[in-house]
């Protein structure tokens, strides 16, 4: 909805809209990306809790509030409240819509009551909701149709439209190990380099580490593994701004050899340098290279 130039405060969301268009499942995302969320704060706290958050009496950077229907005096209180707020903060309201249709279905494969019960069918309820809801609707910043959406699809418009990531803000660890001590648990993709030439078998090269210069090139300069940093690049540019998309903050990448001592420490080392040129934040560990 346009609003003229009004500078909207993202630290502090509205979610509200027709029940079944998806509210629990935008308050949870929002959790998930750092909000404090509340549901169903009765509008008439909302200026006193409003005050309470900008004098910092409440140490919560960022607040997602969800009302609706359910809330006795909502439908009465709540334009008054944010007409009043709106003085002070000016949050960002999103509506959540979606079809007549899409919201029966909902409601029908849920099996879970419409909370307007005194309307007859679940069709007349979503109706009769939808005219009480007009005047809410037409004083948001943003409406979303939830008609089309899956779950994934609707945490990526969140992403998006209301968050602040991006690749700088996303976490990326890089860690180096050996097999034979065993995965790493946490981590989220496992690249096996135990295919490369192995400086194990090297005399020269054996008590050496990744780190060192001459293990380095006698790693990066075989044929096959110059050939895998190329697909380990091309996966890892294709992967990591989905992540960011999905709206992920940590991620762990763990590179894998036999000992995790030679060719795991030196692709992790790579790796990590290409990871910094893709703006990411990155750090990289080597978990065995001492064992």
């Amino acid at each position: 909805m346009g609003k003229g130039n009004r500078v909207l405060n993202d630290r502090f969301l509205i979610i509200t809209g027709l029940a079944g268009s998806g509210k629990t499942s935008v308050s949870r995302f929002l959790e998930d990306f750092g909000y404090y969320c509340m549901d169903n704060l009765p509008a008439m706290l909302i200026p006193s809790f409003v005050e309470l958050w900008r004098r910092r009496e409440v140490e919560i950077e960022k607040v997602a509030l969800t009302l609706d229907i359910r809330e006795a005096s909502f439908l009465t209180e709540f334009p008054k409240v944010l007409r009043r707020i709106r003085q002070e903060i000016n949050p960002r309201v999103i509506f959540l819509d979606a079809s007549d249709e899409t919201l029966i279905k909902r409601f029908s494969e849920s099996r879970r009551p419409h909370p307007i019960k005194d309307s007859g069918s679940i069709r007349e309820s979503v109706a009769l909701e939808r005219k009480r809801l007009a005047e809410i609707k037409n004083m948001s910043d943003e409406v979303i149709n939830t008609s089309d959406t899956n779950i994934n699809d609707l945490k990526k418009i969140l992403t998006r439209r209301f968050v602040e990531q991006s690749a700088a803000k996303m976490q990326v660890v890089v860690v180096s190990f050996g097999y034979k001590y065993g995965l790493p648990l946490d981590a989220d993709i496992v690249l096996d380099t135990r295919f490369l030439p192995n400086p194990f078998y090297v005399d020269d090269l054996r008590e050496k580490t990744g780190k060192n210069a001459k293990v380095r090139k006698y790693v990066l300069e075989a044929p096959e593994t110059k050939r895998f940093i190329q697909e380990m690049f091309r996966f890892v540019d294709y992967l990591m701004p989905n992540f960011v998309e999905e709206g992920k903050s940590y991620v762990t990448v763990a590179v894998g050899c036999t000992g995790g001592k030679h060719r795991s420490v030196a692709l992790a080392e790579v790796l990590g340098e290409h990871l910094k040129e893709m703006t990411f934040k990155v750090q990289v560990n080597h978990r065995d290279i001492f064992k």
